[in-house]
């Protein structure tokens, strides 16, 4: 990556602000027709905190094709709050004690409470997808979902005691349980503002390889955490040729994922999704 293009965390952050604060916006307006529910408070706590990345990229991706107005906030909130509930359920399987800096929702709320609200969750996307007269919106929704629990089912059966994980295997429950969320922002972006099939092909493949890169970094920055794929790759083939390899893939995904962005006109969206290409492997948080 060259050096001129690096950019700090707080200017990512700062251009990055105005779209977080939409989908801010548009999250409370979802969960303010549920203000009745018994959950509405907990999903509140829920959703507090992180950077919204990835309605932040789908929004970025429909911008980058010209639709810069409200129509992709449904699709933005569908998006994060299937990232608040794979967190939920996350956490309950990882048994986590802390989560951004507080108690993880299971923590606060108890593990029967943690299982409902994940599934009230669920059906609040599904609602979401349910106003747009485009199916696709829905199936790619349903197709993240999916693909998310596959990942998940795969390293929950994982003994890093006695199973030698290959970079194969790794790589491809990385891309289900992670990358496969990315993917499907980024693709709903261009199908949101009709791309053409070229573009919206070189998009979800940007969201794909991001989201394979930002695993890797997390696992690098994590590393000691006795996650189960690590540990099971450490078994595999050792410490420093997983770190050694984790970094020089991590950037390789980044980098593939900003000449994706070649398809794609130049404007200052394109540019903001190439600068977040390097601060996804680049970051130390």
């Amino acid at each position: 990556m060259k050096e001129d293009r690096v950019v700090s965390l707080e200017a990512l952050e700062a251009r990055m602000k105005a779209y977080a604060v939409r989908v801010d916006a548009a999250l409370s307006r979802e969960l303010k027709l549920y203000a009745h529910s018994r959950f509405h408070d907990p999903l509140v706590y829920a959703i507090e905190g992180g950077k919204r990345v990835r309605p932040v990229m789908l929004m970025l991706s429909a911008e980058a094709l010209g639709c810069k107005d409200d129509s992709v906030l449904g699709a933005a909130v569908a998006v994060e709050l299937l990232h608040t509930e794979s967190i939920i359920h996350d956490d309950v399987i990882d048994e986590e004690k802390v989560r951004r800096s507080k108690l993880p929702f299971h923590v606060k709320y108890g593990y029967s409470a943690s299982l409902l609200s994940a599934d009230f969750v669920f059906a609040m996307i599904l609602a979401i997808a349910a106003r747009y007269d485009d199916r696709r919106i829905a199936e790619e929704v349903s197709n993240a979902a999916l693909q998310m629990s596959e990942g998940e089912y795969s390293e929950l059966t994982i003994d890093p005691q006695i199973y030698k994980l290959t970079w194969d295997e790794y790589l491809r429950i990385v891309a289900d349980k992670t990358a496969s969320l990315f993917e499907t922002s980024a693709k709903l972006g261009g199908l949101l503002a009709a791309g053409d099939e070229k573009e919206v092909q070189a998009l979800a493949e940007y969201g794909r390889c991001i989201g394979i890169a930002y695993q890797l970094k997390d696992d690098l920055l994590d590393w000691r955490s006795h996650d189960k794929v690590s540990v099971g790759l450490l078994k595999t083939h050792g410490e420093s040729e997983v770190v050694g390899k984790m970094k020089a893939q991590a950037e390789s995904f980044a980098e593939e994922a900003k000449r994706q962005l070649m398809h794609l006109p130049r404007n200052e969206a394109t540019i903001l999704l190439e600068d977040l290409s390097d601060f996804t492997v680049l970051r130390e948080f």
